[in-house]
């Protein structure tokens, strides 16, 4: 008899990669744009959850008809200076993500716990004793601790939040006016809309997922199928989270950013629903960056031994993609700690600016990528490359975001 695999078990890197792209930023996001634009812009949130399904399906059918991840297609097909490319923005990514995780988990925390009498000296302590916990439990966890911890976090982020959505009592015509196509006719209302579509998901957290699915012995096409269903799993959760953090967003008047302003939208709600819901949605607020934190901190070495692999003269299908016990692996999960620590304690404002300027460009990049390798048939196969649906939403995607960040960070930007 065969044995019963739990459905979270099907659908678990899934709900890894979603939860893992959902972080401060994120959140902050989706709720800056609810309170400047209402539920106006819920539709940018659905299709944004769409593009991020498209892209990770396409590296994944790239790995699983390959046999090679992403980043060693690119270096085998696009050259070695794509690897040294890729590996200073994921140095810089890290350091800057890794800051603004142990930040807002810090921040967080403290306004839980208030045990200090300085709410720097809080996030200070907080934020290095989650960066210090992410390492022990990726360390000494391995993949299936890693894996149930994030499940709690994701049980926690997602029903805190959703069910405060819920208990604000949305207008349902509102709702539902919300999720067809349009800009506001308000100022930034572009640009809000446009950031909704990249700004819930995750940028390189995306590349993740093909590691995570080879600790789950997923690695011939005959396993295409379950990954479809558990990404779709996964970014049907990043939608209905970013949904409830825009009508969370769209029910108070917002200052402010990043974890800081959580916790503003944290205060704000007890005045109109109790200090109990407050202490909910801050412990959603936590779920999502702490899942956040656990899930960069186990997953993101991953692509630094990949490419320490392959551009340190070993194979570019080297078995260390996946060996949390190499030296590659733990020395970069190390320097994300200290770094992050570090960064605690500094403003980092220009690593800030460059990271939001690379983040900006991610995206396209992987599209054009994809767009790139999974055409050719004599890679993926006849049966496996872009079909002409994929090709016009990866294009869309390359030129939308190319838009974007030019009108963000250009000389008119």
């Amino acid at each position: 008899m065969s044995r019963r695999v739990p459905l979270l078990a099907l659908i678990g890197p899934g709900l890894l990669v979603a939860a893992t792209g959902v972080g401060a930023g994120d959140l902050a996001t989706a709720s800056i744009a609810g309170s400047h634009l209402g539920v106006a812009v819920l539709w940018a949130v659905v299709l944004g959850a769409g593009l991020k399904f498209v892209l990770t399906e396409g590296l994944t059918r790239w790995q699983l008809t390959t046999g090679q991840t992403l980043l060693q297609g690119v270096v085998r097909h696009l050259g070695r200076p794509a690897a040294w490319l890729f590996l200073a923005y994921l140095v810089i990514w890290s350091v800057a993500v890794g800051r603004a995780l142990a930040s807002a988990c810090g921040v967080t925390t403290y306004a839980l716990l208030p045990l200090f009498e300085s709410p720097d000296t809080g996030k200070l302590v907080f934020g290095a004793v989650h960066s210090v916990l992410g390492v022990v439990l990726v360390l000494f966890g391995g993949y299936r601790l890693f894996e149930r911890v994030m499940r709690v976090s994701i049980l926690l982020m997602f029903i805190t939040v959703v069910v405060t959505a819920a208990l604000l009592r949305p207008d349902l015509g509102s709702l539902m006016a919300g999720l067809v196509p349009s800009i506001p006719a308000v100022p930034g209302g572009l640009v809000w809309s446009v950031a909704l579509l990249g700004g819930v998901g995750g940028t390189v957290t995306l590349l993740c997922y093909g590691y995570w699915i080879r600790e789950e012995g997923r690695e011939d096409p005959a396993a295409l199928s379950l990954c479809r269903i558990d990404l779709a799993a996964g970014y049907v959760a990043t939608a209905v989270f970013g949904l409830a953090m825009v009508v969370v967003g769209s029910t108070v008047e917002i200052e402010g950013g990043g974890a800081g302003l959580l916790v503003d939208l944290g205060n704000r709600l007890e005045s109109s629903l109790g200090a109990s819901m407050r202490w909910l949605f801050l412990i959603g607020a936590w779920g999502a960056v702490m899942s956040s934190l656990l899930g960069v901190w186990q997953s993101v070495p991953y692509l630094f031994s990949d490419l320490w692999g392959m551009l340190s003269g070993d194979s570019s299908e080297s078995p260390a993609a996946v060996d949390t016990s190499c030296l590659p692996y733990r020395g970069f999960l190390v320097f994300l700690a200290l770094s992050s620590i570090a960064g605690l304690l500094s403003s980092f404002v220009q690593i800030q600016k460059i990271y939001a300027v690379l983040g900006a460009l991610f995206i396209p990049m992987l599209a054009l990528v994809l767009l790139i390798l999974n055409s050719r048939e004599d890679l993926v196969g006849e049966d496996y490359s872009n079909g002409l649906t994929t090709r016009l939403v990866l294009a869309a995607t390359l030129v939308l975001f190319l838009s974007f960040g030019i009108m963000e960070f250009g000389p008119w930007g």
